[in-house]
């Protein structure tokens, strides 16, 4: 099984990256250059990288008979024993360029999986990582079972090859699938949970998204003083990681690291990874990075969104508010490096040109992010009772008081600025607190 590649790989084994381009599919110039770092995620050799195209792609194998001799004859000259197809296989066709090539296939999805299964870390990441594997094994049982293709499993015409067998298999696999759904249904409870503590401490929430690699926790880290894994490579965070830090005017804000999106992420993964992707559709900001010194950094947006919409389709939450931050400025040239400051000034979403390396950029960007965090918000009058410690102390912790004195009649009267969430928090902390616009 594909899940097999890591154990049982050795030590030298090195990979050949081929890139199907099928009739008139339009790919990123850096897709192949982005094909061969994810295969060198994996911990093997690059043996070579090509783009194949395919004009009528081949039913049984993908590839034409004469494609591939010669991706046979070059694996044979360089000693390449992983074939990597960076796109979508049919288990047939996997099954069958095995057959002829003699040697390891894994197509995009197999591979991505396998990077996650080596960067998860927690018991959660694992636990989604194994379900979104199951469900990935399941489809391809076809290719798995080839040994079994001389046995007759059933009665009849209705026994077909290995048919006993792959039944079982498919129903063990149902019931790990199962396991697993329980399990995760536990993780988007404690989620939940985590979110609502949140929002009893008034701290409101900023997840990190964007698309891998484009430095999402390298700002993580600059911003909350953290050492979050930040590694040139795909896929480094995998587990997502919280954070509250001071926003410029004091308030807390919760920051949240997620795990980073790719071009044809797969389905399973993200099924699998649900529990995980809701944080971030559940924050009050989506902070968008980009990694702006990319040639394609605009194709990566257009993946990125396009992921967002289909979590918002699926969990039936309203994508929250955006901010871009315009990463890795520190690698323009002056002239790009102001051009784009240009540009930011006036991008739809509201854009920042910033470095989380350098940490340049990064004050306007918080600010930003504050702004719209805490937008909404317009001038009360708030009037306490004298014994009331614990509302004043809210109010001063998370709204800006313009103004505070003690009236004629002993009581507290503050002015301050607040959202109708902060007063529904209010209303819970102060029940006598009366409230006025």
């Amino acid at each position: 099984m594909v899940r097999d590649l890591i154990d049982r790989r050795p030590a030298e084994e090195c990979a050949a990256v081929v890139l199907p381009v099928i009739g008139g599919t339009r790919l990123a110039s850096s897709r192949l250059q982005e094909s061969e770092g994810l295969t060198e995620a994996l911990g093997v050799r690059l043996a070579f990288s090509e783009r194949v195209t395919i004009r009528e792609p081949h039913p049984a194998r993908l590839f034409g008979q004469g494609q591939l001799d010669t991706i046979c004859q070059r694996m044979d000259e360089t000693g390449a024993t992983l074939l990597v197809v960076d796109g979508a296989l049919t288990p047939v066709q996997q099954r069958n360029l095995e057959r002829e090539i003699k040697r390891k296939v894994v197509d995009r999805t197999g591979l991505i999986l396998e990077i996650f299964g080596l960067r998860a870390r927690t018991a959660e990441g694992r636990l989604q990582v194994e379900m979104a594997r199951s469900l990935y094994e399941r489809s391809r049982l076809v290719r798995t079972w080839t040994h079994l293709e001389r046995q007759r499993g059933g009665f009849g015409f209705l026994g077909g090859p290995g048919e006993t067998q792959l039944e079982a298999d498919r129903r063990m696999l149902d019931k790990r699938i199962a396991g697993f759904r329980r399990d995760l249904e536990d993780v988007r409870r404690t989620r939940k949970l985590q979110r609502e503590g949140r929002a009893r401490r008034g701290a409101p929430v900023a997840a990190l998204v964007g698309y891998t690699n484009a430095g999402k926790s390298t700002l993580f880290n600059r911003l909350t003083s953290s050492d979050v894994l930040a590694a040139d490579m795909p896929f480094a965070t995998l587990d997502p990681t919280s954070r509250e830090i001071l926003g410029a005017s004091g308030r807390p804000i919760a920051l949240i690291d997620t795990v980073g999106f790719i071009t044809d992420l797969p389905t399973h993964l993200v099924a699998a990874f649900r529990a995980t992707l809701e944080e971030a559709m559940e924050a009050g900001l989506l902070i968008h990075v980009r990694d702006i010194s990319h040639p394609d950094t605009n194709v990566q947006a257009e993946d990125v969104y396009s992921i967002l919409d289909q979590l918002a389709a699926e969990t039936g939450i309203d994508r929250p508010p955006i901010l871009e931050v315009w990463n890795k400025a520190d690698a323009l040239d002056p002239a790009s490096r102001d051009q784009l400051q240009e540009r930011a000034a006036h991008h739809s979403p509201k854009a920042v040109l910033a470095s989380a390396l350098t940490g340049d950029g990064l004050a306007k960007a918080l600010y930003e992010a504050e702004a719209m965090l805490f937008a909404g918000r317009s001038m009360r009058t708030i009037r306490l009772q004298p014994h009331d410690g614990r509302g004043r102390a809210w109010l001063h912790s998370h709204c800006e008081i313009s103004s505070e004195r003690l009236s004629e009649d002993g009581e507290l009267e503050l002015i301050a600025f607040m959202s109708e969430t902060d007063i529904e928090r209010l209303n819970g902390i102060s029940p006598d607190a009366v409230i006025r616009t």
